[in-house]
């Protein structure tokens, strides 16, 4: 059994992290702030006793012990993350110092969630670790693409200067249950609208692609990279690599929910980029990971949570 903290636990991502390494057999510490996450994401973990709760920022030094710590704390969302800029860049970097820190003093093993936003607005298709991407430094999302970014500089100099043992895992657009409703993402975005029979909001003329990755393979490859041998400390993509447009996606939601939503157009916010996809060669070849959930049957399962949700 190992002791395993994870920072941002309560959120979508880090609750599901959190029931995985539970059902493993380890022992679970959950740090969170509630500033994007919930306690009704972890509610149903409180009767295990090997699940711990602390409400904790991680922009302040945090002392406890763990073998393992996931560093997952930071709104993920540009409706979430551009609300309080300031903080969203010191919950990246002030994070990544306190967790590296801590990883330090107590010999932790230490997992960075760090994002395809380092990628910018691609030039490259698809994004290979290798490619250093295309960010505007002073951009409307760059609170958050250069805390991301600024967070891996500090994870390979931790490792490299004080033999922190470090993983960085550039996750990909994820989705699925416990997604928060109003996060402004195209998914919840696109569920929300189509199951309250609202027209369906497209930012752009709707080509521009993503790739969604279910949140159950992302845990899985999250779980793996941290399993990988210490000398493995290079970024890897997380995520899947079918390709979708935005239209198409709204579609088959559509489709899904049986709605009467028309499709309507926006502006394309600033910054935002048009094509997003994933080289996971790495992922394949050093953790033996690939998604396994085609977006169809992961969009089925987040409506089901949406509907009970919404009390639809």
């Amino acid at each position: 059994m190992k002791r395993i903290l994870i920072t941002g636990g309560a959120g979508f991502i880090g609750s599901h992290l959190c029931e995985q390494l539970l059902d493993e057999g380890n022992e679970v510490i959950s740090v969170d702030n509630y500033f994007t996450g919930a306690k009704s994401n972890i509610i149903h973990l409180l009767d295990n006793p090997y699940f711990e709760l602390i409400r904790h920022d991680v922009t302040m030094p945090f002392f406890i012990e763990a073998d393992e710590i996931y560093n997952m704390a930071c709104p993920a969302s540009p409706i979430h993350y551009q609300y309080n800029a300031i903080k969203t860049i010191k919950t990246s970097v002030m994070g990544a110092i306190n967790m590296l820190g801590l990883a330090k003093r107590i010999k932790a093993k230490i997992l960075q969630a760090s994002s395809s936003e380092v990628y910018g607005d691609p030039k490259i298709h698809p994004q290979p670790e290798t490619y250093w991407g295309n960010v505007n430094p002073i951009g409307p999302r760059s609170c958050y693409d250069e805390g991301k970014r600024c967070a891996e500089s500090l994870f390979v100099n931790y490792h490299e200067q004080n033999n922190v043992r470090t993983k960085i895992a550039r996750i990909f657009n994820t989705y699925g249950p416990r997604m928060h409703p109003n996060d402004g993402r195209v998914v919840s975005n696109f569920i929300v609208q189509a199951l309250n029979g609202q027209d369906i909001t497209i930012y752009g003329d709707g080509s521009q692609t993503r790739s969604f990755q279910y949140v159950d393979d992302l845990v899985n490859g999250l779980i793996k990279l941290m399993e990988t041998p210490d000398s493995i400390t290079e970024p890897v993509n997380i995520g899947n690599p079918d390709e979708f447009s935005i239209k198409e996606l709204a579609e088959m939601i559509i489709d899904i929910t049986g709605s009467k939503s028309k499709i309507t157009f926006e502006p394309l916010p600033a910054d935002d980029p048009t094509q997003r996809k994933p080289d996971i060669i790495k992922a394949k070849e050093m953790l033996n990971w690939e998604p396994k959930i085609k977006l169809e049957e992961g969009l089925i399962k987040t409506i089901d949570y949406f509907k009970k949700t919404l009390s639809l």
